[in-house]
């Protein structure tokens, strides 16, 4: 219960106020309670170090001297010396008994407890000192003590294969070299320290002792050497847990110590990490395994998320007991019968964040001080106001409600976030300036941030894959336009457009290439050109010009604020829509390939003296002056030769040329199924880490390079990649400008604004989906988006194409998605059995502007590019549309459908959201996305981009179906106009109820 008094207008007003415990902490413990001002207390300095922790026990080495032995270490998990002694295992969740937390908290409550002790040796810790004015330890034993503590340390260090081999039969660890006749204590300046070196109970202790004066000579060398250092983080600190059992003390010698500055103690860790906290129990013989598993559990307790920042925090021994137990509250017993302790638990994929432990963290600037007087003040103004009769109407605190989970109200998980990028200014080019602003500082950052090895595989990746996709485009405008627009028009416009917007955009990390619902309108633009006499050049300069007009008139207005409706639901069914048409171009291409150098399936070996193919003339005079001029035959003619002089190939086998189309087939599978293995190499069980990380970094080069060989190897006649090899215009009836007047009537120029508006809508559509699933919250982009800057350039860049007679340019999902999968970065250092944590990605602007420069010389790089397979390309543009899938809710939730409901996965959604309500999200999904498929397929494509403008008014319409709960896990929930305005009523509104008078006394 609790009391509260109020002071109003210099009258007293006591209030006496009977409140629940359960109001103001609902289910929280004390030792929860207790923590969270211990971790809410405001600190201007660092977070605390992560802690490496290292268990040595005290054991007989060959059956004669007591040596401190290495047996355990953790720095997320548990690693041991397995009983052979050689190695190490593999990591693993440390399983603790019970028994032992509680034997653990003892120790801690009778122990001795020595906070920010100074001190820079093991010697200078005084652990005896104050176990000996505490009456825990006798004087007399305290020599023995000291004895035993500055034993010598046996480390488990890890050789390599070929020191292990020329090491077969020795220990371990080598003894120290050092002379002995060298006293161990060169350094101590205290008498009682000589007096120690000189007592004759002490004979062996220069011999066996931690020497620290001379180790960093001998031992800091193998410390150096050992290559676990590469897992501990920089700035890391240790924990150094010694136990052991001894035969002169009657009781155990327990401490917990914390120095005040981290100090290297020597050779008491076996890599070169200086020491924060030391536990030492010694205890009487017969109870070692006791003291193991105590050891074990306080090195769990310290790479306890929580546990360690208590621990650096504690002001006292009570908050070391408050943390233990917390731990105890969220700790899990498995009952002995259904568990054997010996099974190993495999480190998760996913480690719980410890702000979903019971207690709530609050780590910046006080705010949990701030939560619970601001808390206590509003019971107080409510039940004052119900004193005097005021009601108790307004806006309060939920305290058991359903609160929104992270990204419910206004993030929806996992969306893109509304920032600065999306405000609208209402300003002339508001947004713009933002965006300038907001990249300019990040310009020289962009180019020195590339210098990594990471970044070339990413070139020769996506300069394939642009290369591939600026040929296939090319080749299906030159059909669609009569070769107005070709091959070579595809290079120069893709290798102009895409290095610009590369080098001045806001975002550098899309991707710009011509997309499908473009060749579209191209098509129908050409058709109706040529059909009403018109120049389809000229024509389609003036609809570029408008178009890139109207885009700026929508920069200009901040127009892609609008952005921020584009929610999960639309993301997910473009980029699945792309990505489904990437899959299927890339069979489509091959079954054309297949049919084209078709298969003998009706094959008869007693039937083979019949498959020929031979050359029949059909004209007498050539056939005769072929005989008389040429001395040859016609059968003799090869195939070239037999078209080039008029004759007639006849015969089963000509249109059959054997092992092409399986050998596509093979090297089509085969780079796919090699690049996905490749790149989950990196996570396999073979070679270094450098290694997998490497091959994983090149796996889309390193599978097209073998495929290449075995192409080259087997030499089966495949179809290769054809480039221009001369640079001019693919038609001779057109040159590099286009002029915008004289081929058409001048009321042509104005009617041109009609088709520039769907061209528009096409643009804007594609390039800012593009962008919001590009600056997605997951991929952790640092410098910020710029969707008006984008749109701004694509506009420039397209009036620039239309002079040239070049195609039009957008953001490719699928190129770009595939380009920043190329870039993730991952923690270089990680805990043993600890999944490498994703960083972000490299962003900056060198990658794509080399692409597209490399696409540009390609014209001169033909002699080299036609070695490669065209069906090793379509294995890549099978494996970008595959790759792009993966990670998305809405493929996650399609498997769901033929998944039983005990073998479907813990997700999020499923926790909160019937399984019906899932299926039935889903099934909308999949209807909007197969009418987008026919609408694609068919002449309406051109209406394709309002199609898609359309999955947003499907999306506001599922508000009336969905609760809001269910689509804040299922997808972002909707921004609403006045949502800025609700938010400065609601604070307006607090305010305005918010107590006049002072708080004088709060007591709880």
């Amino acid at each position: 219960m609790g009391v509260l008094t109020t002071e109003e207008q210099g009258n007293r007003v006591s209030v006496l106020l009977l409140i629940p415990d359960w109001l103001i902490f609902p289910s929280v413990s004390p030792a929860a309670e207790r923590i969270r001002f211990i971790l809410g207390e405001e600190d201007s300095g660092p977070p605390p170090p992560q802690l490496f922790t290292e268990l040595d026990e005290l054991l007989a080495v060959d059956g004669q001297e007591m040596e401190w032995k290495e047996t355990a270490r953790w720095i997320k998990f548990e690693e041991k010396v397995e009983k052979g002694g050689e190695r190490w295992s593999k990591p693993h969740v440390a399983t603790l008994s019970l028994h032992s937390l509680f034997e653990l908290k003892t120790c801690i409550e009778k122990g001795t407890i020595m906070l920010d002790l100074e001190a820079n040796s093991l010697q200078q810790t005084m652990i005896t000192d104050s176990q000996i004015e505490m009456g825990l330890l006798k004087p007399d034993l305290k020599e023995k003590v000291m004895y035993t503590l500055l034993r010598k340390h046996r480390h488990q260090t890890k050789k390599s294969n070929l020191r292990s081999l020329a090491d077969i039969g020795k220990t371990v660890s080598i003894r120290s070299p050092l002379d002995p006749s060298v006293p161990c204590f060169t350094t101590f300046e205290t008498e009682d320290q000589i007096q120690m070196q000189r007592s004759n109970s002490m004979g062996l202790l220069c011999k066996c002792c931690t020497n620290f004066p001379t180790l960093p000579s001998v031992f800091l060398f193998l410390q150096l050497n050992n290559k676990f250092m590469k897992k501990i983080p920089r700035d890391a600190e240790a924990s150094n847990v010694l136990v052991g059992e001894v035969d002169f003390l009657d009781s155990p010698f327990v401490a917990f110590v914390r120095l005040q500055q981290a100090v290297m103690l020597g050779g008491l860790t076996e890599v070169p990490v200086p020491t924060r906290f030391l536990f030492v129990l010694l205890g009487p013989k017969g109870n070692a395994r006791s003291y193991h598993e105590i050891g074990r559990a306080i090195a769990t307790l310290m790479s306890d998320e929580v546990f360690h920042d208590i621990a650096y925090k504690a002001k006292d021994r009570g908050d070391l007991l408050a943390g233990i137990e917390e731990f105890l509250d969220e700790v899990i017993v498995l009952p002995p019968g259904e568990w054997d302790p010996d099974i190993r638990i495999e480190p998760p994929k996913t480690i719980p964040s410890a702000d979903k432990r019971g207690i709530v963290q609050f780590r910046e600037s006080g705010q949990e001080m701030n939560s619970l007087i601001w808390l206590f003040i509003y019971c107080c103004v409510r039940s004052k106001n119900n004193l005097a009769g005021g009601g108790g109407g307004g806006d309060g605190f939920q305290m058991n409600g359903d609160a929104p989970h992270e990204g419910g109200a206004g993030g929806g998980g996992g969306g893109h976030q509304v920032g600065d990028e999306l405000k609208f200014t209402g300003r002339f080019c508001g947004g713009l300036i933002l965006d300038v602003k907001r990249k300019l500082p990040y310009f020289a950052s962009d180019f020195y941030d590339a210098l990594n090895i990471q970044s070339l595989s990413a070139i020769l990746f996506i300069y394939l894959g642009t290369v591939t996709n600026a040929i296939t485009f090319g080749g299906l405008l030159g059909d669609a336009t009569e070769n107005m627009q070709g091959v070579l028009e595809s290079f120069v416009g893709t290798a102009l457009a895409g290095a610009v917007f590369c080098l001045l955009s806001g975002q550098p990390l899309t991707i710009l290439s011509s997309t499908g619902p473009v060749l579209v309108f191209e098509r129908l633009l050409f058709n109706f050109s040529k059909d009403n006499g018109f120049d389809y050049l000229e024509f389609r300069l003036w609809i570029g010009l408008w178009s890139g007009f109207l885009c700026l008139v929508l920069v200009a207005t901040d127009a892609s604020f609008l952005v921020q409706y584009f929610t999960r639901f639309t993301e997910e069914g473009f980029s699945a829509l792309i990505s489904f048409i990437f899959i299927y171009d890339s069979f489509k291409k091959m079954l054309k390939l297949a049919h084209y150098h078709p298969i003998n399936s009706h094959f008869d070996r007693d039937l083979i003296t019949q498959i020929v193919c031979v050359c029949v003339c059909v004209c007498v005079c050539v056939c005769v002056f072929l005989q008389k001029h040429w001395n040859a035959t016609w059968s003799s003619l090869s195939r070239s030769e037999c078209v080039e002089w008029g004759g007639v190939l006849k015969g089963e086998a000509c249109n059959f040329v054997p092992d092409i189309t399986l050998m596509s087939f093979i090297l089509f599978l085969g780079t796919y199924t090699c690049s996905m293995g490749l790149k989950k190499f990196k996570t396999s069980r073979f070679f270094p880490t450098m290694v997998r990380k490497l091959i994983s970094d090149f796996a889309i080069i390193l599978a097209i390079l073998i495929f290449c060989g075995i192409d080259a190897l087997v030499g089966v006649d495949t179809p290769k990649l054809l480039v221009p090899s001369e640079f001019k215009p693919t038609s001779p009836n057109r040159g590099w400008f286009v002029p915008p007047f004289g081929g058409n009537p001048w009321w042509v120029y104005l009617a041109s604004s009609i088709p520039a508006l769907l061209v528009t809508i096409l643009i804007f559509m594609d390039q800012q989906i593009t962008a919001v699933i590009v600056n997605r919250k997951e991929h952790k982009l640092k410098k910020g988006a710029g969707y008006h800057l984008d749109l701004f350039w694509v506009a420039v860049l397209m009036i620039l194409c239309s002079f040239m007679g070049l195609p039009w340019y957008v953001a490719a999902t699928v190129i770009s998605i595939a380009h920043i999968d190329s870039l993730k970065m991952e923690t270089e250092t990680s805990a043993p059995g600890e999944q490498p944590k994703f960083l972000g990605v490299r962003e900056q602007r060198v990658t794509g502007v080399t692409v597209f420069l490399l696409t540009g010389l390609s014209v001169f790089m033909a002699p080299i590019l036609k070695f490669i397979p065209m069906p090793v390309l379509y294995g890549v543009f099978l494996y970008m549309g595959v790759a792009s899938l993966n990670g998305v809710q809405f493929m996650d939730r399609l498997k769901l459908l033929l998944m039983p409901a005990k073998h479907q996965p813990d997700l999020i959604y499923l926790r909160h959201v019937p399984l019906r309500r899932v299926h039935l999200f889903t099934f909308v999904q999949v209807l909007c996305l197969a009418l987008l498929w026919i609408l694609k397929s068919t002449v309406a494509a051109i209406v394709f981009p309002v199609m898609i403008l359309a999955l947003v008014a499907v999306r506001k319409a599922m508000d009336y179906v969905f609760s809001q709960h269910d689509l804040s896990y299922l997808d972002d929930v909707m921004p609403e106009k006045d949502k800025k305005k609700k938010e400065d009523e609601k604070k307006k509104k607090k305010k305005k109820g918010s107590i006049d008078s002072d708080i004088n006394y709060v007591r709880i």
